[in-house]
Protein backbone atom coordinates (compact mmCIF):
# COMPACT_ATOMS: atom_id res chain seq x y z
CA UNK A 1 0.00 0.00 0.00
CA UNK A 2 1.50 3.59 -1.28
CA UNK A 3 2.13 5.56 2.08
CA UNK A 4 0.07 8.41 0.55
CA UNK A 5 -2.85 6.36 1.16
CA UNK A 6 -2.90 7.69 4.46
CA UNK A 7 -3.14 11.16 3.76
CA UNK A 8 -6.93 10.99 2.70
CA UNK A 9 -6.04 14.10 0.55
CA UNK A 10 -9.04 16.78 -0.30
CA UNK A 11 -9.40 17.69 -3.56
CA UNK A 12 -8.61 21.91 -2.59
CA UNK A 13 -5.50 20.30 -1.38
CA UNK A 14 -4.50 18.14 -4.49
CA UNK A 15 -5.22 21.49 -6.50
CA UNK A 16 -2.83 23.63 -4.07
CA UNK A 17 -0.22 20.57 -4.50
CA UNK A 18 -0.96 20.47 -8.12
CA UNK A 19 -0.33 24.34 -8.52
CA UNK A 20 3.34 24.47 -6.35
CA UNK A 21 4.21 21.26 -7.98
CA UNK A 22 3.57 23.44 -11.69
CA UNK A 23 5.47 26.34 -10.26
CA UNK A 24 8.42 24.20 -8.64
CA UNK A 25 9.20 22.64 -12.06
CA UNK A 26 9.24 25.91 -13.85
CA UNK A 27 11.75 27.16 -11.85
CA UNK A 28 13.74 24.71 -11.34
CA UNK A 29 14.05 24.00 -15.22
CA UNK A 30 14.41 27.34 -15.53
CA UNK A 31 17.87 26.91 -13.87
CA UNK A 32 18.30 23.71 -15.71
CA UNK A 33 18.03 25.58 -19.02
CA UNK A 34 20.40 27.90 -17.05
CA UNK A 35 22.91 25.45 -16.79
CA UNK A 36 22.29 23.28 -19.93
CA UNK A 37 23.19 26.63 -21.81
CA UNK A 38 26.44 27.30 -19.57
CA UNK A 39 27.71 24.30 -20.31
CA UNK A 40 26.86 24.17 -23.86
CA UNK A 41 29.13 27.22 -24.14
CA UNK A 42 31.88 25.89 -22.10
CA UNK A 43 31.63 22.83 -24.48
CA UNK A 44 32.13 25.27 -27.37
CA UNK A 45 35.20 26.62 -26.17
CA UNK A 46 36.68 23.77 -25.85
CA UNK A 47 35.82 22.02 -28.84
CA UNK A 48 37.18 25.69 -30.78
CA UNK A 49 40.64 25.38 -28.62
CA UNK A 50 41.40 21.55 -29.12
CA UNK A 51 39.82 20.08 -31.65
CA UNK A 52 40.26 20.80 -35.15
CA UNK A 53 37.81 18.20 -37.00
CA UNK A 54 34.57 20.66 -36.05
CA UNK A 55 32.17 18.93 -37.59
CA UNK A 56 29.83 17.53 -36.28
CA UNK A 57 30.47 18.67 -32.78
CA UNK A 58 30.38 22.31 -33.77
CA UNK A 59 27.14 21.71 -34.88
CA UNK A 60 25.97 19.38 -32.80
CA UNK A 61 27.05 22.54 -29.30
CA UNK A 62 25.51 24.92 -31.98
CA UNK A 63 22.24 23.13 -32.07
CA UNK A 64 21.66 22.24 -28.50
CA UNK A 65 22.67 25.93 -27.56
CA UNK A 66 19.62 27.05 -29.63
CA UNK A 67 17.18 24.51 -28.45
CA UNK A 68 18.37 25.60 -25.31
CA UNK A 69 17.50 29.19 -25.69
CA UNK A 70 14.23 28.37 -27.40
CA UNK A 71 12.89 26.18 -24.43
CA UNK A 72 14.00 29.43 -22.05
CA UNK A 73 11.78 31.61 -24.79
CA UNK A 74 8.53 28.97 -24.64
CA UNK A 75 9.32 28.43 -20.92
CA UNK A 76 8.45 32.31 -20.16
CA UNK A 77 5.16 32.00 -22.73
CA UNK A 78 1.47 31.29 -21.30
CA UNK A 79 2.18 27.98 -23.35
CA UNK A 80 5.66 27.01 -20.93
CA UNK A 81 3.94 28.76 -18.09
CA UNK A 82 0.82 25.87 -18.33
CA UNK A 83 2.69 22.80 -19.53
CA UNK A 84 6.00 23.24 -18.22
CA UNK A 85 6.40 19.53 -17.94
CA UNK A 86 6.61 20.10 -22.10
CA UNK A 87 9.61 22.45 -21.92
CA UNK A 88 11.14 19.89 -20.04
CA UNK A 89 10.96 17.53 -22.59
CA UNK A 90 12.14 19.55 -25.05
CA UNK A 91 15.05 20.36 -22.99
CA UNK A 92 16.17 16.80 -22.16
CA UNK A 93 15.78 15.71 -25.70
CA UNK A 94 18.05 19.01 -26.74
CA UNK A 95 20.96 17.74 -24.50
CA UNK A 96 20.24 14.38 -25.81
CA UNK A 97 18.95 13.49 -28.94
CA UNK A 98 21.04 15.98 -30.92
CA UNK A 99 24.46 14.69 -30.19
CA UNK A 100 23.05 11.18 -31.60
CA UNK A 101 20.94 13.30 -34.90
CA UNK A 102 24.26 15.08 -35.93
CA UNK A 103 26.71 11.49 -35.61
CA UNK A 104 23.82 9.80 -37.75
CA UNK A 105 24.40 12.28 -40.34
CA UNK A 106 27.83 10.95 -41.04
CA UNK A 107 26.81 7.25 -40.43
CA UNK A 108 27.32 6.30 -36.85
CA UNK A 109 24.67 5.08 -34.31
CA UNK A 110 26.66 7.61 -31.22
CA UNK A 111 25.91 5.86 -27.81
CA UNK A 112 26.66 9.20 -25.95
CA UNK A 113 27.46 7.55 -22.70
CA UNK A 114 28.68 10.52 -21.17
CA UNK A 115 26.00 13.00 -21.83
CA UNK A 116 23.29 11.04 -21.19
CA UNK A 117 24.23 10.17 -17.86
CA UNK A 118 24.82 13.40 -17.09
CA UNK A 119 21.62 14.89 -18.56
CA UNK A 120 19.44 12.17 -16.84
CA UNK A 121 21.14 12.95 -13.16
CA UNK A 122 21.13 16.53 -13.37
CA UNK A 123 17.23 16.36 -14.20
CA UNK A 124 16.86 13.54 -11.07
CA UNK A 125 18.96 16.30 -9.01
CA UNK A 126 17.55 19.73 -10.05
CA UNK A 127 13.66 18.15 -10.58
CA UNK A 128 13.10 15.54 -8.30
CA UNK A 129 8.96 15.17 -9.40
CA UNK A 130 7.32 13.55 -11.96
CA UNK A 131 8.96 10.48 -12.44
CA UNK A 132 6.92 9.25 -15.43
CA UNK A 133 8.10 12.24 -17.43
CA UNK A 134 12.00 11.66 -16.43
CA UNK A 135 11.12 7.70 -17.71
CA UNK A 136 9.40 9.25 -21.21
CA UNK A 137 12.59 10.78 -21.70
CA UNK A 138 15.01 8.24 -21.11
CA UNK A 139 13.19 5.54 -22.63
CA UNK A 140 12.43 7.77 -25.95
CA UNK A 141 16.53 8.56 -26.10
CA UNK A 142 17.49 4.29 -25.77
CA UNK A 143 14.51 3.56 -28.05
CA UNK A 144 16.13 5.92 -31.02
CA UNK A 145 19.45 4.78 -30.32
CA UNK A 146 18.37 0.92 -30.74
CA UNK A 147 16.56 1.65 -34.06
CA UNK A 148 19.83 3.63 -35.04
CA UNK A 149 21.81 0.40 -34.45
CA UNK A 150 19.60 -1.29 -37.00
CA UNK A 151 21.16 0.87 -40.09
CA UNK A 152 24.22 2.31 -38.67
CA UNK A 153 27.56 1.34 -36.51
CA UNK A 154 27.96 1.94 -33.74
CA UNK A 155 31.15 3.69 -32.11
CA UNK A 156 34.70 1.93 -32.11
CA UNK A 157 35.07 3.03 -29.01
CA UNK A 158 31.97 2.05 -27.48
CA UNK A 159 31.89 -1.64 -29.38
CA UNK A 160 35.78 -1.46 -27.28
CA UNK A 161 33.78 -1.42 -24.28
CA UNK A 162 30.88 -3.51 -25.00
CA UNK A 163 27.43 -1.85 -26.05
CA UNK A 164 25.74 -4.95 -23.62
CA UNK A 165 27.43 -3.91 -20.99
CA UNK A 166 27.15 -0.17 -21.54
CA UNK A 167 23.05 -0.46 -22.25
CA UNK A 168 22.73 -2.37 -19.02
CA UNK A 169 24.41 0.36 -17.12
CA UNK A 170 22.37 3.21 -18.49
CA UNK A 171 19.30 1.18 -17.53
CA UNK A 172 20.22 0.38 -13.93
CA UNK A 173 21.68 4.22 -13.78
CA UNK A 174 18.39 5.59 -15.21
CA UNK A 175 15.95 2.84 -12.36
CA UNK A 176 18.15 4.23 -9.85
CA UNK A 177 17.51 7.70 -11.33
CA UNK A 178 13.53 7.32 -11.25
CA UNK A 179 13.37 5.45 -8.15
CA UNK A 180 15.21 8.43 -6.43
CA UNK A 181 13.18 10.87 -8.25
CA UNK A 182 9.57 8.90 -7.06
CA UNK A 183 10.52 8.04 -3.43
CA UNK A 184 11.38 12.11 -3.50
CA UNK A 185 7.92 13.07 -5.09
CA UNK A 186 6.48 11.09 -2.34
CA UNK A 187 8.33 12.17 0.60
CA UNK A 188 7.67 16.27 -0.63
CA UNK A 189 3.81 15.51 -1.50
CA UNK A 190 3.62 14.20 2.18
CA UNK A 191 5.13 17.05 3.71
CA UNK A 192 3.91 19.52 1.26
CA UNK A 193 -0.19 18.01 2.62
CA UNK A 194 0.87 17.74 6.19
CA UNK A 195 2.00 21.84 6.25
CA UNK A 196 -1.59 22.53 4.44
CA UNK A 197 -3.09 20.42 6.88
CA UNK A 198 -0.73 22.01 9.93
CA UNK A 199 -1.58 25.95 8.31
CA UNK A 200 -5.58 24.66 8.41
CA UNK A 201 -5.31 23.79 12.08
CA UNK A 202 -3.44 26.76 12.99
CA UNK A 203 -6.50 28.76 11.31
CA UNK A 204 -9.28 26.87 13.25
CA UNK A 205 -6.70 27.95 16.71
CA UNK A 206 -6.72 31.27 15.48
CA UNK A 207 -10.80 31.33 14.52
CA UNK A 208 -11.39 29.76 18.10
CA UNK A 209 -9.19 32.00 19.92
CA UNK A 210 -10.88 34.90 18.12
CA UNK A 211 -13.61 33.62 19.52
CA UNK A 212 -12.78 33.85 22.85
CA UNK A 213 -10.38 37.15 22.56
CA UNK A 214 -10.43 40.19 20.66
CA UNK A 215 -8.01 40.13 17.59
CA UNK A 216 -5.22 43.30 19.33
CA UNK A 217 -5.30 41.16 22.63
CA UNK A 218 -4.64 37.83 20.78
CA UNK A 219 -2.08 39.68 18.85
CA UNK A 220 -0.41 40.53 21.47
CA UNK A 221 -0.54 37.66 23.73
CA UNK A 222 0.83 35.70 20.52
CA UNK A 223 3.95 38.62 20.30
CA UNK A 224 4.32 38.58 24.17
CA UNK A 225 2.36 36.02 26.71
CA UNK A 226 2.22 37.89 29.18
CA UNK A 227 -0.75 40.20 31.87
CA UNK A 228 -2.81 42.65 29.54
CA UNK A 229 -4.53 45.40 31.20
CA UNK A 230 -5.31 48.41 30.17
CA UNK A 231 -7.11 51.65 31.28
CA UNK A 232 -10.30 53.01 28.90
CA UNK A 233 -10.93 56.61 29.98
CA UNK A 234 -14.96 55.76 28.39
CA UNK A 235 -16.34 53.00 27.39
CA UNK A 236 -20.23 51.97 27.41
CA UNK A 237 -21.26 48.77 29.17
CA UNK A 238 -24.55 47.09 28.74
CA UNK A 239 -25.69 44.11 30.97
CA UNK A 240 -29.11 42.12 29.62
CA UNK A 241 -30.77 39.11 31.16
CA UNK A 242 -33.65 36.48 30.52
CA UNK A 243 -36.47 37.46 33.06
CA UNK A 244 -37.72 34.18 34.54
CA UNK A 245 -35.26 31.54 33.39
CA UNK A 246 -34.68 29.76 36.70
CA UNK A 247 -38.31 28.88 36.56
CA UNK A 248 -38.08 27.93 32.71
CA UNK A 249 -35.79 25.87 33.66
CA UNK A 250 -37.70 23.93 35.28
CA UNK A 251 -40.67 23.74 33.10
CA UNK A 252 -38.38 22.53 29.90
CA UNK A 253 -35.63 19.40 29.67
CA UNK A 254 -32.02 20.47 29.40
CA UNK A 255 -31.33 19.80 26.13
CA UNK A 256 -34.09 22.55 25.21
CA UNK A 257 -33.50 25.13 27.41
CA UNK A 258 -29.60 25.20 26.19
CA UNK A 259 -30.58 25.04 22.90
CA UNK A 260 -33.69 28.26 23.11
CA UNK A 261 -30.46 30.17 25.10
CA UNK A 262 -28.23 29.49 22.32
CA UNK A 263 -31.13 30.43 19.69
CA UNK A 264 -31.03 33.70 21.64
CA UNK A 265 -27.18 34.64 22.25
CA UNK A 266 -26.42 33.67 18.35
CA UNK A 267 -28.66 36.79 17.25
CA UNK A 268 -27.81 38.58 20.05
CA UNK A 269 -24.21 37.64 18.88
CA UNK A 270 -25.08 38.66 15.10
CA UNK A 271 -26.44 41.68 16.31
CA UNK A 272 -22.67 43.03 18.51
CA UNK A 273 -20.82 41.93 15.19
CA UNK A 274 -23.02 44.31 13.35
CA UNK A 275 -22.54 46.93 15.04
CA UNK A 276 -18.68 46.32 15.64
CA UNK A 277 -19.03 45.72 19.59
CA UNK A 278 -17.17 43.64 21.69
CA UNK A 279 -18.75 40.56 23.36
CA UNK A 280 -17.15 40.37 26.74
CA UNK A 281 -18.83 37.26 28.15
CA UNK A 282 -22.39 34.68 29.35
CA UNK A 283 -22.43 34.29 32.68
CA UNK A 284 -25.49 31.84 32.49
CA UNK A 285 -28.62 34.32 30.94
CA UNK A 286 -27.30 37.09 31.46
CA UNK A 287 -25.03 38.55 28.68
CA UNK A 288 -22.40 41.21 28.37
CA UNK A 289 -21.29 43.88 25.71
CA UNK A 290 -18.93 46.70 25.81
CA UNK A 291 -18.42 49.90 23.34
CA UNK A 292 -15.19 52.02 23.20
CA UNK A 293 -12.57 48.90 23.41
CA UNK A 294 -10.43 47.65 22.89
CA UNK A 295 -10.52 49.89 19.73
CA UNK A 296 -11.96 53.02 21.31
CA UNK A 297 -15.19 54.62 19.61
CA UNK A 298 -16.12 58.18 19.50
CA UNK A 299 -20.22 56.84 19.66
CA UNK A 300 -19.49 53.72 22.18
CA UNK A 301 -22.90 55.46 24.19
CA UNK A 302 -24.87 55.89 20.87
CA UNK A 303 -24.06 52.74 19.53
CA UNK A 304 -25.00 50.26 22.54
CA UNK A 305 -28.41 52.34 22.75
CA UNK A 306 -29.02 50.78 19.21
CA UNK A 307 -27.88 47.46 20.14
CA UNK A 308 -30.38 47.67 22.74
CA UNK A 309 -33.24 48.56 21.08
CA UNK A 310 -32.35 46.04 18.25
CA UNK A 311 -32.48 42.94 21.00
CA UNK A 312 -35.70 44.12 22.86
CA UNK A 313 -37.39 44.27 19.55
CA UNK A 314 -35.62 41.20 18.26
CA UNK A 315 -36.39 38.82 21.58
CA UNK A 316 -40.23 40.58 21.20
CA UNK A 317 -40.50 38.98 17.96
CA UNK A 318 -39.52 35.35 18.83
CA UNK A 319 -42.45 32.79 19.29
CA UNK A 320 -41.55 31.98 23.10
CA UNK A 321 -42.60 35.47 24.40
CA UNK A 322 -39.26 35.70 26.26
CA UNK A 323 -39.02 38.86 28.45
CA UNK A 324 -35.45 40.49 29.23
CA UNK A 325 -34.22 43.31 31.45
CA UNK A 326 -31.53 45.66 29.84
CA UNK A 327 -29.06 47.88 32.09
CA UNK A 328 -26.72 50.40 30.46
CA UNK A 329 -24.04 52.66 32.02
CA UNK A 330 -21.05 54.45 30.54
CA UNK A 331 -17.79 55.56 32.15
CA UNK A 332 -13.69 54.52 32.73
CA UNK A 333 -12.82 50.67 32.88
CA UNK A 334 -9.93 48.14 33.32
CA UNK A 335 -10.04 45.58 30.54
CA UNK A 336 -7.58 43.10 29.96
CA UNK A 337 -6.24 39.60 30.46
CA UNK A 338 -5.44 37.55 33.34
CA UNK A 339 -3.96 34.19 34.74
CA UNK A 340 -3.00 31.04 32.62
CA UNK A 341 -5.38 28.59 32.55
CA UNK A 342 -8.99 29.17 30.74
CA UNK A 343 -8.43 32.75 30.63
CA UNK A 344 -10.50 35.60 28.87
CA UNK A 345 -10.86 38.94 28.61
CA UNK A 346 -12.83 40.77 31.21
CA UNK A 347 -13.26 44.44 32.76
CA UNK A 348 -13.33 45.40 36.28
CA UNK A 349 -14.43 48.63 37.73
CA UNK A 350 -17.30 50.70 39.27
CA UNK A 351 -18.59 51.67 35.50
CA UNK A 352 -19.12 47.84 35.05
CA UNK A 353 -20.83 47.26 38.88
CA UNK A 354 -23.25 49.86 37.94
CA UNK A 355 -24.17 48.59 34.47
CA UNK A 356 -25.24 45.19 36.30
CA UNK A 357 -26.75 46.95 38.73
CA UNK A 358 -28.90 49.38 36.09
CA UNK A 359 -29.70 45.53 34.93
CA UNK A 360 -30.95 44.11 38.00
CA UNK A 361 -33.18 46.54 39.13
CA UNK A 362 -34.56 47.14 35.94
CA UNK A 363 -38.04 46.71 34.74
CA UNK A 364 -39.15 43.84 32.38
CA UNK A 365 -38.74 44.54 29.07
CA UNK A 366 -37.19 47.97 29.57
CA UNK A 367 -33.73 49.41 28.63
CA UNK A 368 -32.82 51.14 32.18
CA UNK A 369 -29.94 53.89 31.72
CA UNK A 370 -27.72 55.79 34.69
CA UNK A 371 -28.05 59.49 34.63
CA UNK A 372 -24.66 59.83 32.43
CA UNK A 373 -25.54 57.70 30.04
CA UNK A 374 -29.51 59.97 29.67
CA UNK A 375 -26.93 63.12 28.88
CA UNK A 376 -25.13 61.46 26.24
CA UNK A 377 -28.43 59.98 24.38
CA UNK A 378 -31.06 62.93 25.41
CA UNK A 379 -30.99 64.62 22.55
CA UNK A 380 -31.25 61.90 19.90
CA UNK A 381 -33.33 59.39 21.38
CA UNK A 382 -36.24 59.45 23.78
CA UNK A 383 -36.12 58.42 27.45
CA UNK A 384 -38.75 58.76 30.12
CA UNK A 385 -37.37 59.73 33.37
CA UNK A 386 -38.01 56.79 36.13
CA UNK A 387 -36.52 58.70 38.97
CA UNK A 388 -34.45 57.88 42.23
CA UNK A 389 -34.23 54.68 43.40
CA UNK A 390 -32.21 52.56 45.89
CA UNK A 391 -28.99 50.72 43.99
CA UNK A 392 -27.29 48.08 45.90
CA UNK A 393 -24.10 49.28 47.20
CA UNK A 394 -24.19 52.69 45.32
CA UNK A 395 -27.39 54.14 47.42
CA UNK A 396 -29.72 56.55 45.47
CA UNK A 397 -29.52 57.21 41.96
CA UNK A 398 -31.60 58.46 38.96
CA UNK A 399 -32.48 56.70 36.63
CA UNK A 400 -33.61 56.33 32.49
CA UNK A 401 -36.04 54.09 30.58
CA UNK A 402 -34.60 54.21 26.65
CA UNK A 403 -37.89 54.41 24.87
CA UNK A 404 -36.47 54.66 21.05
CA UNK A 405 -34.41 56.92 19.01
CA UNK A 406 -35.71 60.51 17.64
Amino acid sequence: MNNLDFISPSPMSNEKYATWCNSFMWHRIRLGIVIGILAISSFIILNLTYYYELYPWLYTNLSQGVLLLLSLGLLYSQFGRNHPELIFLLFSWAMTLVPMYWFAQVGIAKLDFVTWTLVFLGQATLLPLKWKLHLLSQLVVLALFLILTINLPIEATIIAIGPGFLLLYLAWFCIICNITVYLHENLQRSEFKSKLRLKLEQKKSERLLLNILPKSIATRLKEKPTIVADNFSKVTVLFADIVGFTEMSGRISPHELVEMLNTIFSKFDNLVERHDLEKIKTIGDAYMVVAGLPEPCANNVASIADLALEMLQMLHSEPENLQIRIGIHTGPVIAGVIGIKKFAYDLWGDTVNTASRMESHGITNKIQVSASVYAELKNDYVLTKRGAIQIKGKGEMVTYFLENKV
